[in-house]
């Protein structure tokens, strides 16, 4: 009974790809950013070979800190390498449907100086309720900025990111959270071709104004992929896709055969530990959005090397629940360096690390020319067909 585990830790790049300048990213490098925090400390990812990815840099103390945490590591046990993306862009949704087999070649539409008029008019429409702000703007900002009109209104606030997005944000008092659900699933039906962003964000937020404070009751509404994905492959062929945490969300519930959503990393490793109890057979795929949603955008390199630690240190429990024919792999989606003037996602190359009993140990699989190459490689393993989908296995690099 083969099964992967799939974990994203979301935003968790490591360096800068070539064309890095041309999305204002040069010199990003999420992973090094925050192995310069006295926090951060993953000595079971290096054993797995993390830090020996090629171009992997850290700070020299941080480095010291996991040789001393670990004085009989001897070289890297799983497999290692990392991915460039050839989707233009360096969202969420691209780079997770990239990681499924799926290349966005045209970027999605942005909006840097707020939505037009005409959206704007056909969201009133068909919600009955007024829009505030329409700017690029820091989702936590903007609710001290525009909330006490919006408590005084109920007009929706409505901004945006560098990132193919439209969010709304709502107090939950003035809008329940399930209206709050609709309005956004209405909204998602109004966003089609120019307006086509690839998601449509619910933000519910609580608290009285000076001291507004978001809800973990987040909701992405994704556009729907044009195509077949590695998730619906895995499912035609009569297998299991388990999503956890945001999964469900970006694929549009595409290619699910079941979901649970989360409150952060922790309750999403806690789902994947009780999943990896069950029988099935196929993918669990999981989303760890603390790294990007409560620290990378918020530049918070302190919090960010915390979240890295706890990951490690919930690692061997992963590991350990791993069957004989079971394959744990861990990525990313793209960066978002903390410590960059930025708050915005950063153009990267993510990691790929794997391990698990059919796998042999220490091998260094380089540079990989696509994140779809992960869903090739998930496929054949599953012995499931490939056909449409884009990447390059390396299943036969890796099996013992």
């Amino acid at each position: 009974m083969k099964r992967v585990f799939l974990i994203v830790l979301d935003s968790v790049g490591v360096g800068e790809m070539p064309d890095a300048a041309a999305f204002g990213d040069e010199g990003s490098n999420t992973i090094g950013a925050a192995s310069s925090d006295r926090h951060f400390l993953m000595p079971n990812m290096r054993r797995l070979g993390l830090f020996n990815i090629a171009g992997v840099k850290i700070a020299p103390e941080a480095a010291e800190r996991m040789a001393a945490a670990d004085p009989d590591y001897s070289g890297p046990e799983g497999v290692y390498g990392k991915c460039a993306e050839l989707s233009c862009g360096k969202d969420t949704t691209t780079g997770h449907w990239e990681i499924a087999g799926l290349i966005s070649r045209e970027p999605m539409p942005t909006f840097p100086d707020g939505f037009p008029q005409e959206l704007l008019g056909a969201i009133t429409r068909a919600t009955g309720r007024g829009v505030l702000c329409n700017k690029p703007y820091s989702g936590t900002q903007v609710i001290e900025d525009y909330g006490p009109q919006h408590l005084s209104t109920g007009d929706l606030i409505v901004y945006t990111s560098a990132d193919s997005v439209l969010q709304i944000a709502a107090h939950e008092e003035v809008i329940p959270i399930e209206e709050q659900y609709r309005i956004c699933e209405t909204v998602r039906g109004l966003c089609t071709g120019p307006y086509a962003v690839g998601r449509v964000i619910a933000r519910p937020f609580i608290g009285k104004p000076g001291s507004f404070t978001r809800t973990t009751r987040r909701h992405d509404f994704s556009l729907e992929p044009p195509r077949d994905t590695m998730l619906d492959k895995i499912k035609k062929a009569g297998l299991s896709v388990r999503a956890v945490g945001k999964i469900n969300d970006i694929f549009a519930g595409r290619g699910v055969t079941d979901t649970v959503r989360t409150a952060g990393n922790a309750e999403g490793i806690d789902r994947t530990l009780e999943w990896m109890e069950e029988d099935f057979e196929g993918l669990c795929f999981t989303n760890l959005v603390d790294f990007d949603m409560l620290y990378g955008h918020r530049n918070d390199v302190e919090g960010y090397a915390k979240a890295l630690t706890y990951f490690d240190e919930h690692l061997p429990e992963l590991m350990a629940r791993l069957r004989s024919d079971d394959i744990l792999m861990i990525t990313a989606d793209h960066g978002c360096d903390p410590a960059t003037p930025s708050t915005d996602h950063s153009r990267e190359y993510i990691p790929l690390i794997a391990c698990g009993a059919p796998l042999k140990k220490g091998v260094d699989i380089g540079v990989r020319s696509g994140y779809s190459d992960i869903a090739a490689t998930v496929c054949e393993y599953l012995g499931v067909p490939q056909e449409e989908l884009a990447g390059v296995s390396f299943l036969k690099e890796i099996l013992a």
